[in-house]
Formats: C-alpha cells, structure tokens, sequence
C-alpha cells in the first residue's frame, strides 16, 4: 500500500491527495507493518514536514537499509536516532517473519550511549515501535531489547544470557566489558549494527578512544563488519568525526617495512544540521554591569525569568554550576508564590539517581512549569513540552549553546526558543558573537584524542586475557582505531615495555607485567602453540587474577575528591578545596579559604598544607565547573573585535550600535558592549584591543601593591590560556629571576611579580618559537600539582594503580597517595608509557598546545601583531583579569565593588568630554 493510501485511510486534519509527499520512496522501502505503524505515528507531521519524515531520517533510512555507514548530523528534536533504529526494526522484523527459526538468541544491534539515562531514554522510546509493529504483525515483541551498564543488576545480567535482546543499549565501559565477558561475549558475535548515540560528546575525550578501540575487537569477533551509524548534534568538522566512527582498514603492504598504511572505511555524511527554525536573543538585564548595584541586576534578572517562564509551558534553565542551579530554583521560590515543589524542581549531577529520574519524569509529562540544570547532559532527549529554554551565562562554545536550546520545541515543525542571559561584561561580547555565529551556521570544531597509550593498555591487556593471540593482531586492531591510526612500531614498543614491567626496579614497586611476549616455540619447546608458525611473536595474559582485575578497574572516568587543608603549624583543619582546584596552585601561591588567606606549601594525598598569611591572593578565589570558552569561538571573537573598531574609527558609537542591532541582542546589551569599546578605545586607544591580527598586551604599575601586572589579551579560550600562560611565565620567571604568579580566564591571562622585576612579555610572545613550546611546558610542568594529578589519573588508567583489587577498593586520595610515591621512580624511566601520557594528555588535550603552536606562528609570520601598552589602572577589556588578582576580591559583592572602582578611575581619566561627546569615537 502506498504513502497516499495510508494517509487516506488515517484520521488526519488534511486531505492526502492535496499534501506533498516528497519521500514516499523511503516508506514503501519499510516492511508493509512498518509503514502503517510510521503512518499512524506521524503522518499528522506531514503538511508541516513537506511528507513522512524528517530531513535526517529521509536519507539516513535508505543508507543504513543498504548497509552504508554512516554518520548523521541534526539537531536535537529531528528524529536522528529514530532514522537509525527505523532500518534497522523493519530488517528484525522483516527476519522474524521469514527465517523458519526467526532471530537468533543473540545480539544482532548494539546502541552506545555515553549516558546511562539516555540509555534509558533510548530504551523506553524503542518499546513503542517495537509493540506497535509488533501489534501490527499480530504477536507479541518478537523483537527483544534491554539495557546494560554498570547499574544493572545480577538477576537481569544472568536473563540476559538465557533470552539474549535482540538490541542492546548499554555505554562505552560496559562494552568494553562485555568484550571479556567469557559467556556474554559469544552473543556479541552476531552483531551487524552497532548506533553510537551523542557521538559528539564522546570523540573529544578518552571515553570515546575507549569506545573506538571497542569496536575494533567487535571487528575481530563478528562474521562480517557491522553496520556503524553515528549520531550526532550540531558538530564540526563532520568528516573526522565520521571517520572517528568508521576507523580504518590497513592496506596490504607498508612502504618500506614501516606501518600498514591507514585507509579510512567507506561512509556517508547526513548533513541535516540546520533544518530547524531558531528564535534566540541575548539578554541583559541592564545597559550598565558596573555600576548597576548587584541587587538590582538581580532582581530585574529574575522579573525577567519569571515573566519567560509565565509566557510559556514548561522552561528549562540551563546554568554553568550545579550550585548556581540551585540557587536559581532556590531564588525563584523564595521571590514569587508561584514556584512550589510541585511545579518546579533542580536536576543535576549530584542528586540522587531516584530524585533526577523524578524530575525527568514529571518534566518528560509536562507537570513541571519550570527545571533548572547544569552543564550536565542526563536529562535525556524526550521532553515534548518544553517550549523555551533559558541559558544563565555563556555556554562557551556554539555547540553548547545549539545542543541545549535545541532540547526546546522538540516536537516536529516547532520552533526553537532560547534565551541567553548575560551577567557580566566580557560574557556579553561572547554571547552576542556566538549566537550571531548560531545563526550563521558556524559550529566550533571538536578534537579527536590521539594515541593515547593508557587506553591502549586497557584494550591489549583485555585482549591478551580473552586468548594468546598474534602480536601483529594486536598491532593491526590497533591501527584501525581512528585515534591510533598512525601509532607507530616506536610507540607500540613502549606500550609493550610497560606491559610487560621490562624496567628494572618496577616489579618492587608492586607494579606486575600484564602480558608476556615470546616468539612461538618449536612443537618440543615449553610455550607452543600449534594453532601459530613457529617464531610467530605472540603475546598473553600474566597472572591468574588478570580477568578479575580487568573487568574491575577498566574505564576512563577519573575518580576525584575534595583535599582537607590543615595549616603547618598547628595542624589545624581550615577548610577543603576541590582537588581540580590544585591544577593552579605551585608552592608560595596564595589563595582564599573562609575569607582567609594561606600561602600553599604542598600536598600529601588528600591532604593540603599551607600557611596562613597577609599577602594578596595569588590565584583566582573562585573555583568553577564551567566549560572552558571554545578556541574557534574565540578566534570569532577576535575578528569580531576588529570589525567592531573599523566602524568605530569610521562613524563612531552611533554606527556600532546599529550595526550590533544586526545581531540576536536586546537593546541592553547593545548599548553596554558599545560603551565599553568606547570607553577601552577613549582610554588606552584601539590598538589596546586584541583582534584576529593583534595580540594586545598591558602594564599596569600596582605601587600600593608593589606588583607590575601584565594583561594578555588572548581570547582564544581558557585551554589556550593555561597554556601559553604556563610558557609566558616559566621564561619570564628565568629572565627575570623571580617567582611569577599567574591567573588565567578565557578571555586572556595576568602574569604579575614584584616592582622591581622587569620583563617585555610583548617581546617574549614574539621570540617563542612555536617548536619549542612543548619542551617549555614539560620544564614548566615540573613538580606542579596538575602534573602529579593526572599521573595518578593515567596510572590508574594504566591499571599500573588499582583501584579494586581482592575486594578491597582504593578511593581517590589513596590512588593519590600511591602515585606520589611512584611518580619520582617512573619519571626517571625512559619512554615510560604512563609518564609519556600523562604529558601528552595534559600538554594536547587541557593546554590546546596545537592552537598554541599556530598563533605563534602567525606572530612570527609578521600575521599577528603583539603590542603592549602601558596604563595606569586596567582598561575596561582588562577588569575582568585584573579582578583574578585583586586583593580583596573573596565575594561577588567585593568583585562588584572592584570592578567600580577600576571603572571611576577610567571615566576620571577620560574626563568630562566623555559625556558631552556622546557618540564621538575619540582615541587617547
């Protein structure tokens, strides 16, 4: 039966003759059942959707049923994971009906989440389709599916291998898992699809290496290679994240005895990333973040939410700390009568798992008129009622700001509503740059982890223990990972020195080899395996408990805590700091703790010593889960700025304004990013801005302080920042024989020491070679808590610390402990694996020292400019930075009053042709 005959026969609002219809073809390729269930489901949508399906779904359906990989890009609401589990439905259902013995007791898709409730969201979206078809065939489900990660329990696992689903959806751990389970892993044989769901949100870190490699030991298992479809968010670049997807296949000979060379498998790109109508706007509750006293802009912030929530069904306000969602539910109950328990609630990461499946219900059944969230991504995809969504503060990246405001409307034909709402100054220009961006259709690229040796571990050892295998098996399954696609024969005898403990001294540390390596022995000789040639290098399990300790201790999630601070003296308890806080501190840094200040000594486990003191705080006050501002954001913002200046030496602040009003901004915001550039360019001149051909650069002379300040105007994000910073000062800390102290946000950094040191940081920028940045930030790196942080992280992940060993389970300060007291042995091995990683990760992946390593090479290019400028007290761009280092900078309240007085002092200097010059563009 065709399109227009099911739509003829259903109860729809609209004649079916008089609808387009422009994908029939994709229907009449689904089983006849198939077709009527999708029918009755959605033919409602038709006229609003030019036929039967959406964008995505129209030409991933036909590319999955032919088996073509393929990774497809929509935004949230279009239907992208339907379009996956359509094909893949209508072909189980098609093989129930027509193999005398129907579907095997075995798994046949496996859905990858990298979250166990959109796992759950997942599950509880399939069992309509499959009842429905199912009802349509006139049976029960035959088509079976369930859930598995690390919450289910035993009962359900041991179903699992009596009447095996037929889909599985479980998470990057479990499948890893599940790839050693030695009876769970036979089912996996009969795998021919495998959905990877939210892929975005996994290829940028290990979690996702993790999973690549996962896949490619599915590879070795399977009869024939599955069908891999990707779904995806708003994402860029699509084609590395496709191939991230899909992996390699090796050719058949290297060149010159070297690697195999990598050829990425055949895939196809759904590109349906902008087919949904966006309605966004920047607020700002006032034209004036400085002067405008704290309680006001508070108050006209929450009249503002509170009217938004009125106006619309159910609102979703997105924060970028968990505390700060609660103490946005928090001061919406305490203001107005209209929020109660029962109508609004807070959802995030550190809540209970029944109070979060609470609120996703009744968000999920429209009873919630308003939920505020953090950063986290649990709350799952189905939530139809949700028609605005609210963003407090700068989401960081466009990315971000599409995958949260596109949970709005989530119904087909609906528009998305999302309002951005800025309260602070140097958040303002972000937002106005990256909503216009949204609009445009630019999206922030992602970054794929690259060979990293810790996950690698994981994966070799979990293979070694499933059977003696070929070395040059585990060689190959390697290389067909994206991520290790160029892992050379060097790289692999690292990986292979450390697995096999081949460093003297390492065994006496209780660091055991994992694996052996031999050549196969002659049919006579101790370790012969008749199923390999003889002379074969194979490789094997070490240690009878090896499985045990794999299926425990693997994974990529770090374990974290919270360090007791004592002081020296009287060992008294004074307070406890997240253990990423540490990241900044180095010895002799001063920082703030119950409105007190102590200088940081050192650490031992989880616990901090310090001293109390007078001197000014060294470090920012504030600790913060915010996502770090986007490099590619940030290069936006900068071209951004220097359109902004070319009109404001052309016409003055008239024409920026009008031009702003181009852009997705109330008229608040308008005028206060317009007066700031206008008060930055009356007092210290254009060229103290930066751009995407300047790097700006100013000097403050802090007497009362006796500290000389420097201001980097670097707005390429906060990775970048910690990067560069960490160079920056490490050469003016040897040139000017002092300690530095260095504070950093997105938007730039501060390096500060005392009056009497003198550097040009302007001409260090200049003279960084960019080849000789990563060997300055492994010098830097020395001895800092950051580096001891994230060689227990690697070590753990290297299963060279276990976290669970003989029932007995190691917390994070005790994995601290061990680390510490193998960090100074293992440094002083040579290429030793977990050493080598633990740089590597922190100087590619947290320190961006690629976007590094280009912007100095624009500089010295002569592209990018770096010009200082000296100043009495900070420039408007610059009070955000000079706030980090303020002295009396411990509460909101005296950040407020900070940023006043640097303010007063700048309009005293600009003097009273300020006002009377309105909109005239005058240059200091």
């Amino acid at each position: 039966m065709g399109a227009r005959d099911l739509l003829a026969r259903g109860d729809f609002d609209f004649d079916a003759d008089s609808v387009e219809v422009d994908d029939a073809a994709v229907l009449e390729s689904l089983e006849p059942e198939v077709r009527e269930w999708w029918v009755e489901q959605f033919g409602e949508y038709v006229p609003d959707n030019g036929g039967l399906f959406t964008p995505p779904q129209k030409e991933a359906i036909p590319l999955i049923n032919e088996g073509t990989n393929a990774l497809v890009a929509s935004p949230t609401g279009s239907g992208k994971t339907l379009s996956a589990f359509t094909a893949i439905l209508n072909e189980l259902f098609r093989r129930e009906r027509e193999w005398d013995e129907g579907l095997d007791n075995s798994v046949y898709c496996l859905y990858v989440s990298p979250l166990k409730s959109l796992a759950n969201d997942i599950h509880r979206n399939l069992e309509v389709p499959l009842s429905g078809i199912a009802e349509k065939m006139d049976g029960d489900p035959s088509v079976r599916h369930a859930i598995r990660h690390g919450d289910t329990d035993d009962a359900a696992r041991r179903k699992m291998l009596e009447e095996t689903p037929h889909i599985l959806n479980t998470t990057p751990e479990t499948l890893a898992i599940l790839l050693n389970s030695p009876k769970f892993k036979q089912k996996l044989e009969t795998v021919e699809y495998v959905v990877v769901d939210e892929i975005h949100s996994l290829a940028d870190g290990k979690r996702g290496t993790h999973l690549a490699l996962s896949l490619e030991r599915l590879e070795n298992m399977v009869e024939s290679s599955p069908t891999r479809i990707g779904c995806s968010a708003t994402v860029e670049p699509l084609s590395d994240i496709a191939d991230f997807l899909v992996g390699c296949e090796r050719s058949a000979d290297g060149a010159d005895g070297g690697p195999r060379e990598a050829t990425v498998r055949d895939r196809e790109i759904v590109d349906t990333r902008f087919v949904r109508e966006f309605d966004i706007e920047l607020q700002c509750p006032t034209d004036d973040l400085i002067d405008t006293p704290r309680d006001v802009v508070n108050e006209r912030f929450y009249d503002q939410l509170h009217d938004l929530i009125q106006d619309h069904t159910n609102t979703l306000v997105f924060t970028n700390t968990r505390s700060g969602a609660e103490r946005v539910l928090h001061n919406l109950r305490e203001r107005f009568a209209e929020y109660d328990e029962d109508n609004s609630g807070c959802h995030h990461g550190s809540l209970s798992k029944e109070a979060r499946q609470s609120i996703e219900a009744d968000l999920k059944d429209g009873s919630l008129d308003v939920v505020t969230t953090s950063t986290s991504l649990e709350l799952g995809i189905d939530m139809p009622h949700i028609d605005l969504v609210v963003q407090v503060g700068s989401p960081k990246s466009v990315a971000s700001l599409l995958q949260r405001v596109g949970r709005a409307g989530h119904q087909l034909g609906q528009t998305v509503a999302g309002r951005v709402v800025a309260l602070d100054r140097d958040e303002l220009v972000e937002c106005a740059v990256m909503l216009k961006k949204a609009e445009e259709g630019f999206v922030d690229r992602v970054f794929v982890p690259e060979e990293a040796y810790d996950v690698a571990a994981q994966h070799v050892y979990g293979m070694a223990i499933n059977d003696v295998r070929p070395e040059r098996e585990v060689r190959e399954t390697l290389r067909r990972a994206y991520p290790y696609r160029n892992f050379s024969d060097d790289q692999f005898e690292t990986l292979f020195r450390y697995l096999t403990s081949d460093y003297e001294g390492l065994e006496e540390k209780n660091v055991y080899a994992k694996i052996w390596r031999d050549e196969n022995d002659p049919p006579d000789g101790e370790y012969h395996y008749p199923e390999f040639d003889v002379g074969e290098p194979l490789i094997g399990k070490r240690g009878k408990l090896a499985r045990v300790i794999y299926m425990t201790n693997i994974g990529t999630i770090p374990d974290s805590f919270t360090c007791d601070v004592f002081t020296r003296g009287d060992n008294e308890w004074v307070g406890d700091l997240d253990e990423s806080y540490l990241d900044t501190l180095e010895k002799g840094d001063v920082f703030v703790l119950g409105g007190q200040n102590f200088e940081f000594q050192y650490r031992r486990g989880s616990k901090v010593y310090a001293d109390r003191t007078n001197a000014r705080p060294t470090v920012p006050s504030w600790f913060s889960e915010r996502l770090p501002l986007s490099y590619d954001l940030g290069r936006s913002i900068l071209a951004f700025q220097g359109d902004l200046l070319e009109r404001f030496e052309k016409r003055g602040k008239p024409a920026v304004r009008v031009w702003l009003r181009e852009f997705p901004l109330d008229e608040n915001s308008v005028r206060a990013i317009a007066r700031m550039f206008d008060e930055q360019i009356r007092y210290a001149g254009p060229e103290s801005v930066s751009t995407d051909r300047r790097l700006a650069v100013e000097v403050e002379l802090d007497r009362d302080e006796y500290e000389r300040h420097y201001y980097v105007h670097s707005n390429y994000g906060r990775k970048f920042n910690d990067g560069l910073s960490r160079v920056v000062a490490y050469r003016c800390a040897n040139a000017a024989n002092t300690n530095v102290s260095v504070a950093v946000a997105d938007h730039g950094f501060t390096i500060s020491m005392p009056l009497n040191r003198k550097v040009d940081v302007a001409e260090i920028l200049r003279d960084v070679d960019p080849a000789e940045v990563r060997s300055d930030l492994r010098a830097a790196l020395d001895g800092t808590e950051l580096l001891q942080r994230y060689f227990r992280i690697n070590a753990t992940r290297s299963l060279m610390i276990l976290k669970r060993y003989k029932g007995y389970e190691k917390s994070a300060s005790e994995q601290q402990v061990s680390s510490e007291m193998l960090l100074g042995f293992a440094e002083g091995l040579a290429d030793f694996a977990v050493i080598e990683e633990t740089y590597r990760e922190i100087i590619e992946d947290k320190l961006a020292v690629s976007a590094i390593e280009d912007v100095l090479a624009d500089v010295q290019a002569g592209d990018v400019a770096v010009v200082q400028n000296r100043v009495d007290t900070p420039t408007p761009k610059a009070f955000g930075l000079a706030t980090l280092m303020a002295s009396d900078v411990v509460l909101a309240e005296d950040e407020s009053a900070v940023l006043q007085e640097f303010h007063d002092r700048v309009l005293e200097e600009i003097g009273d042709e300020y006002e009377s010059a309105g909109g005239a563009s005058a240059a200091k």
